[in-house]
């Protein structure tokens, strides 16, 4: 993988409970050698300032309180819309404190084939690394939750859609790899919206690659859980992600291959409304479980004591 993954300094790993929301526009109104703002500036900056506080739910449109709503796990507190978590948020409510340990992340993307569409490759990467504070759009690493340990990997949807290149694919595969060498079960949380096109044929290799490493983990007998969270489509849910021993998902998540109009306009044919959620997925045997985001982490914490390794938690220390 030299010649498409290359390595990079190790960045500190951010933790959640230091990622915290600034309060946009502040500055401006604040300084007091600043020039006159127009009325339409000002207005703006109120907006973006209110918008910060309060925001309209994706589930019953009704207008919520933002800092309410982070406080219930991101979750509507109307109607249990489960909004969308970054990665730190996601291992905040999930892994043990202080029993986090990341592993690859200083593995990153070389631009293997110089790729140029609207804009060149390496920029689109630049600046998703910049706003993201990572290299690429999967955090991998070891935990553990209610005591009991596990290989860990959490995609990230802000990371360019959350799409899977070279480096998630090798990530994972290497955390899996990790996973049947330690005996600790693996558990990947989903959120992507495929593969990534800017890495060609490259990418749709990762699919292959990662399934052939959960083959080894399937001989080696370790557990793999997978969550599937909004949204998870396109390479990504036609390969790892639909491949758990048990496949778990959150509530309403959008789960599929191509998009409703693609398939639509290729077949010429009306489909089920919501065919592409959780509910639906679950009817017809697609998943084992839809599990709310407050139950998830007790309901893996027990999926751990029954399925993994009695040796799993000597492992990791």
């Amino acid at each position: 993988m030299a010649s498409v993954v290359k390595s990079q300094h190790k960045k500190e790993p951010r933790h959640f409970s230091d990622d915290k929301r600034p309060v946009l526009g502040h500055g401006s109104i604040a300084s007091g050698n600043s020039a006159p703002l127009s009325a339409a500036v000002v207005k703006n900056d109120a907006e973006s300032r209110a918008a910060d506080i309060w925001f309209k739910c994706p589930g019953c449109k009704e207008i919520a309180f933002r800092k309410e709503v982070e406080r219930n796990l991101n979750v509507c507190l109307k109607c249990g819309y489960h909004l969308r978590l970054t990665v730190e948020q996601r291992l905040a409510i999930t892994v043990d404190r202080g029993t986090w340990r990341e592993l690859f992340s200083d593995l990153a993307s070389s631009d293997p084939l110089s790729f140029v569409d609207s804009r060149p490759y390496r920029e689109r990467l630049d600046a998703a690394s910049r706003s993201s504070g990572r290299n690429d759009a999967v955090v991998t690493g070891t935990g553990k939750i209610e005591g009991r340990a596990a290989a860990i990997a959490v995609m990230d949807f802000n990371f360019m859609g959350g799409s899977m290149g070279v480096v998630v694919g090798e990530k994972l595969s290497r955390l899996i790899d990790q996973g049947a060498r330690r005996r600790l079960p693996v558990i990947s949380f989903s959120s992507s919206g495929g593969a990534r096109m800017q890495e060609g044929t490259l990418s749709l290799m990762q699919m292959a690659k990662v399934a052939a490493a959960l083959a080894r983990l399937r001989d080696a007998r370790i557990p793999y859980l997978s969550v599937l969270c909004d949204p998870t489509t396109g390479g990504v849910a036609a390969s790892f992600a639909s491949l758990g021993d048990l496949n778990l998902a959150e509530p309403a998540a959008v789960i599929g291959f191509a998009g409703r109009r693609v398939i639509e306009q290729t077949t010429n044919q009306q489909l089920p409304e919501g065919f592409q959620t959780a509910e639906f997925l679950l009817r017809h045997g697609m998943l084992d479980a839809i599990v709310a985001r407050h139950r998830m982490r007790a309901t893996l914490a027990q999926l751990l004591a029954m399925l993994g390794p009695r040796r799993s938690r000597a492992h990791l220390r």
